[in-house]
């Protein structure tokens, strides 16, 4: 289950709900899809890794702005990437970041997902909060630091336990590969992926 904050439902989601995912004004409608689509994806775990990512990558990309999320895990050198690396590495950060759930969620041992009542603000952004929550053992607390966008909300960053900034981590995480360029972090993203997929899962 860490994993995946250290990254971050189509099959079963009718088109009237995911265009009522943009319209909402609500910021915790999409982490609701998001988190409806995971208790799903784990009840389907033995199904193949590719299906359950077919599945799960619409209620990621409407939760989500990755590729706010990865400019900002890049920091100021994501200026200077030119713009066919940049396009390359957005869609291997978003396939490792569906992989990554997929991975994660991949069998129904009776956890809860629920978004908990209090919703922070913070500037212009809004806080909401999710608890995963074990058959035993104490909740994993995800925040996620919504921003409205003309199509609706979505999750710029994911806090675990209310305080560590996946965005943080991954800025971390990202320096060294950086170094050498952004086809080495993006070599390196599809490498974490083929592991997670088998090899089945190529942006």
């Amino acid at each position: 289950m860490k994993a995946v904050l250290i990254a971050l439902a189509g099959g079963w989601l009718l088109a009237g709900d995911q265009a009522a995912w943009a319209q909402s004004g609500d910021p915790s409608v999409p982490i609701a899809g998001l988190d409806q689509a995971l208790t799903v994806a784990m009840k389907n775990g033995s199904a193949p890794f590719a299906t359950r990512y077919q599945a799960l990558a619409p209620a990621v990309d409407k939760a989500f702005n990755l590729k706010q999320v990865l400019q900002t895990s890049v920091g100021l050198k994501w200026a200077s990437i030119p713009a066919d690396q940049q396009n390359k590495l957005l869609a291997t950060f978003r396939a490792y970041t569906i992989a990554n759930y997929v991975s994660n969620f991949d069998s129904d041992s009776g956890d809860q997902i629920r978004i908990l009542p209090d919703t922070r603000t913070v500037g212009s952004d809004k806080v909401v909060e999710t608890e995963i929550v074990p058959k035993t053992g104490d909740p994993t607390r995800l925040d996620y630091v919504m921003r409205q966008y003309p199509a609706g909300w979505q999750a710029i960053d994911v806090l675990e336990q209310a305080t560590i900034s996946q965005v943080a981590v991954q800025r971390s995480d990202f320096r060294s590969l950086l170094a050498g360029g952004a086809d080495k972090l993006t070599a390196s993203l599809q490498a974490k992926i083929d592991t997670m997929s088998g090899g089945t899962i190529k942006p």
